[in-house]
């Protein structure tokens, strides 16, 4: 790899957020006459499934007025997505988070949206809009999904995957590919991978925590960029983003083959879980088990959230991977999800 592509972005990051802050506000110098301003460094956090609400008040109510709630689309300056459209007596719901929205209208002047059953997808910049025609005037909320980051590659080996196909890969083990901000939240907490991959803005990037001659040299820790990438001739690894479940991951033991460790979990009446699915439970329920077990994509692995000599000798928890052996091993265990 050529270190001279590599960019260390931990510190250019602060340019990146005074630059959308900046683009965030663009027209919002003026003291605002109507909306309640949001606190300093407004975010609301929740985890997938949940039910939210997204503040937004009146100070006092314009004569004549409508509200308008869009979830702004950080990767294209200028465009965003309608959610709804209320002038204080009816409502107009757009698009696909139109209808799990609502006005909260918990007094008079509450303009706060609540949104129902939370989606990986739904993590973002929200905007409510004062529109009287006059001095239309906005404040800006952030949503963020709690969740993990995991890099995952094709069972065919490293970097093997477009744009597309990483798209594809995150969606297939109950994740979506990462943003940039929730890959530096998981560097922050410890993330450090060598491998190169995808995140959804169609650029490429690695985080490192610990430098070392096979991962750039001598370069700072930080998020390395290769930057925005070819999305269907270049090939590379993907990070994805996953959060909550409903269900359950548990442990079938056995020396078991892939066809029958699928066998196994449905006489359980589950499935072979996902690794967004084993991930999920390493994280919000801790699960620690140190057996190898078959997952739905053909790969074993095994959740640690406490270390220990005899547990193959491994300092950091995590769920680790023992790649993508052939199928036809007796080796394994099954992770289960019900």
């Amino acid at each position: 790899m050529n270190c001279a592509t590599f960019m260390v972005v931990t510190a250019s990051l602060l340019s990146w957020a005074d630059a959308f802050h900046h683009h965030s506000n663009k027209g919002k110098e003026k003291d605002l006459q109507y909306l309640v301003e949001p606190p300093v460094y407004a975010e609301v956090t929740a985890r997938r499934g949940q039910n939210i609400t997204l503040p937004c008040v009146m100070r006092t109510k314009p004569p004549h007025y409508r509200v308008k709630w869009t979830k702004v689309d950080p990767l294209r300056r200028g465009v965003e997505n309608i959610i709804l459209i209320s002038n204080g007596h009816a409502d107009k719901h757009y698009g696909v988070l139109g209808p799990r929205a609502s006005l909260r209208r918990a007094h008079a002047l509450d303009l706060s949206l609540l949104l129902f059953g939370l989606q990986l997808e739904d993590d973002g910049q929200y905007r409510c809009e004062l529109i009287n025609g006059i001095d239309d005037e906005s404040v800006d909320i952030t949503l963020r999904i709690e969740g993990i980051v995991f890099p995952y590659q094709s069972s065919r080996g490293r970097y093997k995957l477009t744009y597309v196909d990483a798209k594809d890969a995150c969606a297939k083990q109950d994740g979506t590919l990462a943003t940039y901000m929730q890959l530096y939240r998981a560097w922050t907490e410890g993330l450090d991978w060598c491998n190169a991959g995808w995140l959804n803005d169609g650029t490429v990037h690695y985080p490192i925590l610990h430098p070392r001659p096979a991962c750039g040299g001598d370069l700072l820790p930080g998020i390395r960029s290769y930057g925005p990438r070819h999305k269907t001739q270049e090939h590379y690894d993907a990070f994805c983003f996953t959060s909550t479940t409903e269900g359950l991951v548990f442990y079938v033991p056995g020396l078991l083959n892939f066809s029958e460790a699928l066998n196994a979990c449905r006489k359980e009446r589950a499935n072979l879980a996902r690794v967004g699915q084993l991930y999920s439970s390493w994280k919000f329920l801790r699960l620690d088990r140190c057996d190898g077990g078959w997952l739905q994509d053909g790969s074993v692995r095994f959740p640690i959230t406490t270390p220990r000599e005899r547990c193959g000798g491994i300092s950091e928890p995590g769920v680790h991977s023992f790649g993508f052996p052939s199928q036809g091993l007796r080796l394994y265990g099954a992770y289960c999800y019900r």
